[in-house]
């Protein structure tokens, strides 16, 4: 099939570790690749952000990304873009309408990137089916007054949930929001992220470490709802083990971070500032090193859409302690691949990482068992699968799409 994804803010080509860019890059990216080694034909469709952007790229793995130039050719915030989704839809139809490639279906990473597909699919009569990855009514529910989402975010967002063809919800936690939203729950269906098999796996180099000491990974963007702050304040319940961040800007930006800083601070305070290491952004091919260097991975957002990185470590044969949000909860199994604790709770999470260090069979036990949950349910392949059979449906009614208001 011909499919065009949609990911306005979220590059498969960006570096990792900015605060837009994250779990959605990868995720199309991984997708995109799949679906290509499956024998598809994909093309990546996100904003043009720098005036030296060619307007196409092939990438290694087969797929093409196009930069549609929508607003200034410079980085904007995600939340800045609403105003110019108009012009990447018109784009959109002019380049299918006028052009020799136009898709069978349309896949849209985040509701910005759904309203844009969806204005130009019924123009067309393509298809359109809707990741969210981020729903604004947990944003807001989570950060309140300094959720910098535009106002018109949900209602777009319930309205996108009952107008396109097919919503691909990532976890069992987004369908009960999405109901609760208004949004048919005939309409959704269940498909998680994958992990890449080849880039994380148990065999293969680790970074260095104390053998002497324990490790505690935690990986993600310097973001507040990551909950690294939890993470350096239950280090005060896990005696004689090292805590390594992974994630954020280069190391050598890491002291004008200002989340950094903080992290560095906290962690001063808390007494634990030796056992604690921020070591910045990693290249992506280097992460099973460091994944094959913990003796497990903490996970303790506040809410997590999905969360990729547990995956990675649960592929790479790592058990996982995380906190019982989002996907977490579908992608852990409580006692068999990791342990679950409540969100923002040093002392739950704290007690729970000491009570798995100091049991080494059942950490072993863990690490089997996630092995082979990611080998067997989360493969990039098996996803691509599952998409491409939604995909042929969808493709097969062309059934009529509602239009947006606004």
């Amino acid at each position: 099939m011909r499919i065009a994804m949609i990911s306005e803010h979220a590059s498969p080509l960006a570096i990792l570790g900015g605060e837009d860019a994250g779990g959605q890059n990868t995720h199309v990216a991984e997708l995109s690749a799949a679906l290509v080694a499956a024998g598809h034909d994909v093309r990546v469709y996100t904003r043009r952000d720098a005036v030296d952007l060619p307007v196409s790229v092939r990438t290694p793995d087969g797929y093409e990304v196009v930069h549609v130039p929508a607003g200034p050719a410079e980085p904007l915030a995600k939340d800045a873009l609403l105003p110019h989704m108009k012009e990447f839809s018109r784009w959109l139809v002019d380049r299918w309408r006028g052009g020799d490639w136009t898709p069978e279906v349309v896949h849209a990473h985040f509701w910005m990137s759904g309203l844009a597909g969806l204005a130009a699919s019924r123009q067309l009569g393509v298809p359109v089916v809707q990741t969210y990855h981020a729903l604004g009514v947990v944003k807001r529910r989570h950060q309140g007054v300094q959720d910098t989402s535009p106002a018109r975010r949900i209602g777009y967002e319930r309205e996108l949930g009952r107008s396109v063809d097919r919503v691909v919800a990532q976890c069992q936690d987004e369908v009960g929001e999405l109901v609760r939203m208004g949004v048919p729950r005939t309409r959704m269906t269940v498909v998680p992220s994958g992990v890449n098999l080849a880039t994380f796996a148990p065999l293969g180099p680790a970074a260095e470490r104390d053998p002497g000491r324990a490790r505690i990974l935690t990986v993600g963007r310097l973001v507040e709802r990551k909950g690294f702050q939890t993470v350096v304040r239950a280090m005060s319940y896990v005696p004689d083990a090292e805590c390594v961040v992974v994630g954020g800007p280069p190391a050598g930006l890491l002291e004008s971070d200002p989340y950094a800083r903080r992290l560095r601070a906290l962690a001063g305070s808390c007494g634990v500032a030796d056992r604690v290491r921020l070591v910045g952004a990693v290249p992506r091919e280097e992460m099973g090193r460091w994944y094959r260097s913990a003796d497990l991975l903490v996970a303790a957002p506040w809410y997590e859409p999905f969360g990729l990185t547990p995956l990675e470590a649960m592929a790479c044969g790592v058990p996982v302690v995380g906190t019982a949000v989002g996907g977490i909860k579908d992608t852990v199994v409580e006692g068999v691949t990791g342990d679950l604790v409540p969100a923002r709770d040093p002392r739950a999470l704290g007690d729970a990482v000491r009570d798995l260090l100091d049991d080494r069979i059942r950490r072993f036990s863990y690490a089997a068992a996630a092995r082979e949950r990611a080998r067997r349910t989360y493969s990039w392949a098996v996803t691509a699968q599952r998409l491409a059979g939604v995909y042929e449906e969808v493709a097969a009614v062309r059934r009529p799409t509602r239009v947006v208001a606004g």
